[in-house]
């Protein structure tokens, strides 16, 4: 079992930049590939980026060159860095887990995903 609390968003100017955290309570959190994943309004439920038990990165193209994902697996805790932020970054970001994921070449999609946070929201409007 695994709990999963996220915390870091807020609101935010255009060009601004927020770090996420994803805190881990449970055994094994090296075990677990992590992903961020986020919800506009009226949207379905959007993969941003995943790192697997073996640090393997990946980030949806929308996200990439302005999201820096990384994990210590001292603190059971991984963060997305998100710089040059922009409106269409909106949402509420949730972070979720999946143990036994040692490599991807991509976000998997959300149903394979077992554990997930509450969620923080990030707002980008000036």
């Amino acid at each position: 079992q695994l709990q999963l609390v996220e915390s870091g968003g807020g609101l935010v100017q255009p060009g601004g930049s927020l770090r996420l955290s994803c805190a881990a309570s449970g055994n094994a959190f090296d075990k677990y590939a992590i992903g961020w994943f986020r919800q506009a309004p009226g949207k379905e439920r959007e993969g941003v980026s995943l790192i697997t038990e073996s640090g393997n990165i990946n980030y949806a193209a929308s996200v990439k060159g302005r999201f820096t994902i990384s994990r210590d697996n001292a603190k059971n805790t991984v963060y997305l860095q998100m710089d040059n932020l922009e409106p269409e970054d909106t949402g509420v970001y949730y972070c979720t887990a999946k143990q036994g994921l040692f490599y991807s070449d991509w976000i998997l999609p959300a149903s394979e995903f077992n554990y997930w946070g509450q969620g923080t929201q990030v707002t980008v409007s000036s």
